[in-house]
């Protein structure tokens, strides 16, 4: 027979434990111990829980090496995965070359530590390394990194921070030329769908201006070209909106946008006119703007006519800070990435 003495205070804890601790082995645990604290027979312990003959045993040695606190001990066996040994050389590795397919994966890991895994446990152990499945995105070549961190810290985020504070207008320039012919998006679906291609190449351009704070879209759109006149046409609609504050608009380096009429125009306007740094897309908001129009409406969609395309675009434009507000509100923050934080695949 074990005998063991259980203070007053002990007591009270086994009762309230049994019911509220955590883990249910503990609170058997306590069950059994509360049964021993009323001086209950081990046979009667074992047939009231349930508990095998070992089981008791070893709650009376873990109270009586340890008190409450040891019998709270709970150790679960997790078996290891061997990769999980190599976790930090195969995160190192794949940082620097990245897999297109499960397959790859498990062939490189196999070369790299010798481990075969089936496609499930490979698929679950690049997840658990953080490894997402994403589409590879492109960058221009002769972008240069420096002159964009440089244009960004000297130039535009201090505009940024005046814009937020009310002391000026920001806003972001730049055209889409919307081509009338059918944009491939990806479905769920059971079986792949086929949407109908018009036939032709007309265009729909729309010369945007985009409001970095409030997100409103001031636009000069047509069906043959933009040109510097159609940049006039913006700068006029602009300067007529915000009368008696600056006005800055980001703009790239377009031959329409930087010819002397339009820097002209935008001098005696009092519009300060911010190009770019050459190749900088990704410092642009607008064009955060002109994919979310694709998404929306193009992509996986037919429309018989051009009027329809046309219609179409229109409305999510005009949308963007009523309808589509909140969709917009995380997609058009002032975060911008520069290259040099991007993962670039060797060739």
């Amino acid at each position: 027979m074990i005998r063991l003495n259980f203070s007053d205070e002990d007591i009270k804890v086994l009762q309230r434990e049994r019911y509220h601790y955590p883990d249910p082995k503990v609170q058997r645990r306590m069950d059994i111990l509360l049964l021993k604290a009323n001086g209950l027979p081990h046979h009667q312990i074992q047939k009231i829980t349930g508990a095998c003959g070992n089981t008791i045993r070893n709650c009376f040695r873990l109270y009586r090496e340890g008190g409450i606190e040891k019998v709270k001990e709970v150790n679960y066996y997790r078996p290891q995965s061997e990769l999980s040994l190599h976790k930090t050389t195969l995160k190192a590795h794949f940082e620097e070359h990245p897999v297109a397919s499960i397959q790859q994966g498990i062939a490189k890991i196999e070369a790299l530590t010798g481990i075969r895994r089936a496609p499930t446990q490979v698929r679950k152990f690049l997840r658990s390394i953080g490894m997402r499945r994403l589409k590879v995105g492109t960058i221009p070549s002769k972008a240069d990194p420096d002159e964009q961190k440089a244009f960004k810290k000297d130039k535009l985020d201090p505009r940024i921070k005046e814009a937020k504070e009310g002391k000026r207008v920001l806003l972001f320039v730049d055209a889409a030329h919307f081509v009338f012919h059918a944009y491939l998006g990806v479905l769920w679906c059971l079986a792949r769908v086929f949407i109908k291609a018009p036939a032709g190449r007309k265009r729909f351009n729309v010369l945007g201006a985009l409001n970095a704070i409030t997100h409103e879209l001031t636009t000069v759109v047509n069906e043959t070209y933009i040109n510097a006149q159609s940049v006039c046409e913006l700068l006029r609609q602009i300067a007529d909106q915000h009368v008696g504050i600056p006005i800055t608009l980001v703009l790239d380096n377009a031959k329409y946008q930087k010819c002397a009429l339009v820097k002209e125009l935008a001098e005696s306007l009092n519009i300060e006119l911010l190009y770019l740094p050459a190749y900088s897309p990704n410092l642009n908001l607008i064009e955060r703007l002109w994919k979310f129009v694709k998404k929306e409406c193009l992509y996986s969609k037919y429309y018989p006519t051009f009027a329809e395309f046309k219609a179409a675009i229109c409305d999510c434009l005009n949308s963007t800070h009523t309808k589509h507000k909140q969709s917009l509100k995380s997609l058009l923050t002032l975060r911008f990435q520069t290259f040099e934080k991007a993962q670039i695949v060797a060739a």
